[in-house]
């Protein structure tokens, strides 16, 4: 009885996990669409601009690599991080911006290259370090 209930609480959590990752392709693809349809209508494409579809193409990448394995792989986040701050730095005002928040960003930029290495790495053969499929 109770693994009977544990298994169908698994289902139920799994079916909605797919359920949100559905949402979340239809609401990103309503929003690339919209930030091409805005582009069009002002007849400019920016550097913003390109970078956040950048970012809606990294999230949609993410939910299709859910689908596929049933699991998130935790360089998407990070790569989705690295661009949104480099969004962030591109569009703030230059002359009223404190030299110090470019230098903070830019250092959480570089701390999350070197977690991104660090990831990669992890699974070498040649560092001699075994995993299994659940582990990080």
């Amino acid at each position: 009885m109770l693994k009977e209930l544990k298994n169908l609480m698994i289902n139920f959590l799994r079916n909605l996990q797919l359920l949100f990752a559905t949402a979340i392709v239809i609401a990103t693809s309503i929003a690339f669409v919209l930030e091409i349809a805005q582009m069009v209508n002002l007849k400019t494409v920016a550097l913003p601009d390109l970078l956040l579809l950048f970012i809606y193409l990294e999230v949609i990448g993410m939910v299709t690599s859910y689908w596929r394995t049933q699991t998130i792989r935790l360089t998407y986040p990070l790569f989705i991080a690295i661009t949104a701050l480099s969004r962030l730095i591109i569009l703030q005002q230059k002359d009223s911006l404190d030299p110090s928040a470019l230098i903070y960003e830019s250092g959480a930029i570089l701390l999350l290259a070197i977690a991104i290495v660090i990831l990669k790495f992890r699974r070498s053969k040649h560092l001699g370090i075994k995993l299994d499929k659940d582990e990080l």
